[in-house]
Formats: structure tokens, sequence, C-alpha cells
């Protein structure tokens, strides 16, 4: 375990809020992050991507950096437009 991680898992057990904070946060990062490296994968832009979803490339930055709040339908048409199957589970 890194000190990173040390130091995440201390400040978690001495604070809720933070605990609640940080793995709220991860999960939006980790949404963003698996969209981006799907893109990259297909060797597509953020540019070509918005263009095939009839949006701004600022839109997709925004979806891969910040990925809170995304309907449902723009993870499905981001992932055909990708040629990817979107799978969602409750776990």
């Amino acid at each position: 375990m890194s000190d990173l991680q040390k130091y995440i898992e201390k400040r978690k057990k001495l604070d809720k809020e933070f605990a609640e904070n940080f793995d709220k946060g991860y999960e939006e990062f980790k949404i963003g992050e698996m969209l981006k490296q799907a893109r990259v994968e297909t060797g597509m832009t953020q540019e070509d991507l918005a263009t095939k979803l009839h949006t701004k490339k600022s839109a997709i930055s925004r979806i891969e950096n910040h990925a809170q709040d995304i309907k449902l339908s723009t993870l499905q048409n981001f992932a055909n437009i990708l040629g990817k199957e979107l799978k969602i589970q409750i776990v």
C-alpha cells in the first residue's frame, strides 16, 4: 500500500465526512476515466466524439473530468458511438 493510500485510509477512519465525500468523488472520477479510456482505445479524439454526439468538445471534456449527473441516454450514446456496450450493475 502506498503512502497516499495509507493516508487516505487513515483520514477516512478519522473523518466520516471526508470518507463519504471521497468515495462519492472517486466513483465520479472512475466513471469519467472509464469513458475516457474507452474513447482513447477507439482512437477517437474528444472532438471526433463531440461531432458524432452533436455536441462540443468542452462537453466531452466535462463528462470525462467531472462525470456527475450524466443522463443514462448520454452514457448509452457515448458507448454506442464507441462501439461498446453499456452495462450497469447494482451490487
